[in-house]
């Protein structure tokens, strides 16, 4: 088997991959193969800077066009070829629920993150998270990850989103003309970029809990500076919502 020129590390003196690399191309074909399988990137980005600099910059793109090809291809249009917060960041996003450490973002609860088999992210239901004046910007948002039987908490879900073209959102730019404040410690968990907090923002829509199937007044969510959304709710109790738990299908 003739293989294709291999090209050395150059990122780092230290690098133990001495006898130089296979070409993106060939490595490309691997992880096609392997269905772009997130643990095996993760993986392999862990073994020195150029496979990670190669990871960050084609196969998390990859992945994420592979998991959800009409949203990827929506956040992409209007003539931009990244994504706000790089590739790996929204390639997690897709597949993990932050959950939240006591003392964090979401006061004393408890949960640790997780990854997620599968989640629905919906353009439609974003619609529901934003205030009439900004109801021009585009954000996705995930079903919630639920988490029942929390003791005095009562059923928790967590959601997240990603906002397309965040910088130029009309959001963003109230954001700053209320002069919203920072979480003085916490970071987003996909990005690693500040955090706003939307509710002492007085940015909730009142939508937002119809949409959740939550109670209204018990609905807390951040967004990121790279436009990541993420949040927590007290769910209603199954009786209650089937009602309002319809789901618009995703666009």
């Amino acid at each position: 088997m003739i293989l294709t020129k291999t090209y050395r590390c150059i990122h780092s003196a230290s690098c133990q991959c001495t006898k130089g690399h296979l070409s993106e191309e060939a490595i490309y074909i691997v992880f096609d193969r392997l269905n772009w399988n997130p643990k095996l990137i993760a993986t392999l980005s862990c073994v020195c800077k150029w496979f990670d600099d190669l990871a960050k910059r084609v196969l998390w793109k990859q992945f994420c066009h592979t998991r959800a090809p009409k949203m990827m291809n929506d956040l992409q249009s209007g003539g931009s070829h990244n994504v706000d917060g790089n590739w790996r960041a929204l390639a997690k996003l897709l597949i993990y629920c932050s959950g939240c450490q006591r003392g964090g973002l979401f006061n004393n609860i408890q949960i640790p993150g997780h990854f997620v088999h599968k989640t629905r992210f919906s353009k439609t239901s974003g619609k529901s998270f934003l205030l009439p004046q900004c109801r021009t910007d585009e954000l996705y948002v995930s079903d919630p990850c639920e988490h029942l039987n929390q003791g005095e908490d009562g059923d928790l879900g967590f959601f997240r989103g990603v906002f397309k073209a965040f910088s130029m959102s009309k959001v963003r730019k109230m954001l700053i003309k209320r002069m919203a404040e920072f979480h003085p410690t916490e970071v987003c968990p996909y990005c690693k970029a500040k955090l706003w907090n939307m509710l002492q923002a007085k940015m909730i829509s009142q939508r937002a809990s119809t949409r959740l199937g939550a109670y209204e007044d018990c609905i807390e969510y951040y967004v990121c500076l790279n436009g990541h959304m993420l949040g927590i709710c007290t769910l209603l109790p199954l009786s209650d919502s089937e009602e309002t738990s319809d789901v618009s299908e995703v666009e």
